[in-house]
């Protein structure tokens, strides 16, 4: 099974708003990446819930464009190609600490990755990886973060594992044709590689660090400032999906298995056994999205250090969630 790769971008134009009247943009140009993490996006989509809940700000058109990672997402994002990224909070770090003008403003999930070794490997606890050519996401993504924390942790070196930067579909490539030994990736890459007897799931990343933070929607401080109450109904918008995504698993799965043409019943099995959670508080991810830069900064992957304030903009979130606010 060959993962497909789908992404989103949004563009500015010319809209009234219904407070103010004045001009302002007509399109709202989305980024995501083909994980079911983002399936909040693909469920707004499809339900046309962007497109019900935003005209009445002007927006006329929505446009979607998929990603294969992080770090293409966020350049889209810094040449001004999209207004919105749903994306993990760990790769939005440094491109905070180099100028990008965005804040995360509502969470998308906790949890959702996994550690899967060949099937002739037995996992006997964090020492038993020394020496293996483990494949994951580049340097800076929660990842890469989470693994060579977590190994740091356990007393064993990065350096004694072999881990190597990969692109998600070159990853579930490699563990394919058994170039790698293993590889620690986002759902639904460890469900394919398993169903396809490729190999075997041993550590969630919630083993590794508890409700972890993963993915947001981060939103461009030009839209932040000139639309908050636009930000506060994308956000509403995303709450509901999410919603929507726990109360109807099977649904969720079809909507990203036909949007992205993936196998269903693979899409299911992920879903069904990943560890991750669809939620929205972004208060939940501010820990561990500064234990991340603290971490990035320790490893030279960033030169300055951050502030809660330079990657969140949570009193959008909680405006969306007052009683007098609730849709």
């Amino acid at each position: 099974m060959a993962m497909l790769i789908v992404v989103v971008l949004f563009s500015s134009g010319c809209i009234k708003s219904p407070e103010n009247k004045t001009e302002m943009a007509t399109q709202l140009r989305i980024g995501y990446q083909p994980t079911t993490h983002h399936v909040a996006e693909m469920i707004a989509q499809v339900k046309e819930w962007w497109q019900r809940d935003l005209s009445p700000f002007g927006i006329t058109e929505i446009k979607e464009f998929g990603y294969p990672s992080g770090g293409s997402e966020l350049e889209a994002m810094k040449a001004g190609d999209i207004d919105i990224a749903y994306i993990c909070t760990a790769p939005f770090i440094r491109p905070v600490t180099e100028g990008l003008d965005a804040k995360i403003v509502v969470a998308v999930n906790t949890n959702g990755s996994t550690l899967i070794l060949k099937p002739d490997l037995v996992y006997e606890g964090p020492g038993s990886l020394r020496g293996l050519h483990i494949g994951t996401f580049p340097a800076g993504t929660a990842q890469d973060t989470l693994l060579k924390v977590w190994l740091e942790n356990n007393g064993i070196g990065a350096s004694e594992v072999n881990i190597t930067p990969m692109a998600p579909g070159d990853a579930v490539s490699a563990m394919l044709a058994g170039k790698v030994d293993g590889v620690f990736l986002p759902e639904p890459g460890p469900a394919m590689i398993e169903l396809e007897k490729k190999g075997k799931s041993w550590v969630r990343s919630g083993e590794m660090r508890p409700n972890h933070a993963c993915c947001a929607i981060v939103v461009s401080g030009k839209l932040i400032r000139e639309e908050p109450k636009l930000v506060e109904q994308i956000i509403r918008t995303h709450m509901n999906a999410t919603d929507y995504a726990n109360a109807n698993p099977v649904e969720a799965a079809e909507i990203y298995s036909n949007r992205t043409g993936q196998d269903l019943e693979m899409i299911k099995y992920s879903i069904m056994t990943w560890d991750g959670k669809w939620m929205s508080d972004p208060h939940l991810l501010v820990n561990d999205t500064m234990d991340y830069a603290k971490a990035q900064y320790e490893m030279k992957y960033i030169q300055k250090k951050v502030n809660q304030s330079d990657l969140f903009d949570n009193s959008l979130y909680d405006m969306a969630v007052a009683p007098e606010k609730k849709t």
